[in-house]
């Protein structure tokens, strides 16, 4: 079992009464999400609830390890170890909530929900044939084709090398499966494909115009999307969002909340992703993600509180998710900032 590396803190009173009134929760490869720890901390306070909020991560020098009540190590995702450790990381401190933040980690998750459910652990994912859409974007734009959402156009390196005249430049090349804007790259001659393609298998979209949305869209168990908030991203690095700007547009609001709704078993928290051109008139969906996004935090700054409703589901509660009482026009303005720990409690 993974090894805790910071403080766990111990029931001062019979186990039974503990577990009743206890939500503890998971945050599983925190890494730099710091703050999406910290709303799940006050999601228990504003609650009432007794609970810690755990972290896992590959290393100690993850700023997640620590700001959670208590970190662990865990297996690589890739490794037949993971899904056997995590069940009984979360039978020993009897996690009643596990968020899963990466998208590496999400099918192997989903595949395995039961068997966390068994032990009383509740998985915030959907289904693993909504996981498998959303994380190869082969399947993504072939399903949002088939459903009618608009989208680019998209294709292999290769079509494109035999059909030129059909592609006009500029156009995107993008890992098939992949996050973060990790490798993408900007295609302005014919010859650029070819060094595309020796990063791995590539898709070739043409380019999406227009200013770029990330929607934050809640789904309850019965597949509706409760809530929607749509997030100008202003500015990125290192593909997440930098600065941003909360935009109430029910237009953009109605096109993500289908999506979610039309996805099979989709559950929990989704971020999709699309360009928006009210010169040329067109909307184009680029991905979704079911999982929280890293630019989050401005949603539930402005009101959405998915994480205090994650917690309400989890436990049982009277639901107080609310569609439109978030704040248009909330700007979040991101800077760097730090978690201070001795050296014992790292891997430095």
């Amino acid at each position: 079992m993974p090894d805790t590396i910071v403080r766990h803190l111990s029931p001062p009173f019979g186990w039974a009464r503990f577990l009743s009134e206890t939500c503890n929760i998971l945050v599983s490869s925190a890494g730099r999400r710091v703050v999406l720890i910290r709303l799940f901390q006050q999601a228990l306070r504003e609650l009432g609830l007794r609970g810690n909020v755990y972290a896992t991560d590959l290393s100690s020098t993850a700023a997640g390890f620590h700001a959670a009540d208590a970190g662990f190590y865990a297996p690589l995702f890739s490794s037949g170890d993971f899904i056997p450790e995590m069940l009984k990381l979360c039978e020993q401190h009897h996690i009643r909530l596990l968020v899963p933040t990466v998208d590496t980690e999400l099918g192997l998750y989903a595949e395995h929900k039961q068997a966390f459910a068994e032990i009383g652990t509740l998985v915030a994912i959907s289904s693993p044939e909504t996981i498998d859409i959303g994380g190869d974007k082969n399947h993504t734009h072939a399903w949002l084709t088939d459903n009618g959402f608009p989208t680019p156009k998209q294709g292999t390196i290769q079509e494109v090398l035999d059909r030129p005249k059909d592609w006009p430049l500029p156009l995107l090349a993008k890992p098939r499966s992949g996050s973060s804007s990790i490798g993408v790259t900007r295609i302005h001659h014919l010859s650029d494909l070819h060094f595309a393609e020796q990063h791995g298998e590539m898709i070739v979209q043409t380019l999406a115009t227009g200013k770029e949305y990330t929607v934050d869209v809640f789904i309850d168990r019965d597949g509706k999307a409760r809530c929607s908030v749509p997030r100008l991203r202003v500015e990125t690095r290192s593909g997440e969002v930098s600065k941003g700007l909360t935009v109430r547009n029910r237009d953009i609001q109605s096109l993500a909340e289908r999506i979610c709704e039309k996805l099979p078993g989709a559950y929990g928290v989704f971020n999709v992703q699309m360009f928006v051109d009210k010169k040329g008139g067109q909307t184009n969906v680029i991905e979704f993600n079911p999982r929280f996004g890293g630019g989050y935090p401005l949603a539930h700054q402005a009101g959405a509180h998915f994480t205090h409703w994650l917690v309400e589901d989890t436990m049982g509660l009277p639901s107080s998710v609310v569609a439109d009482r978030w704040q248009d026009g909330l700007a979040m303005l991101r800077f760097d900032d730090a978690v201070f720990v001795d050296r014992d409690h790292t891997q430095l």
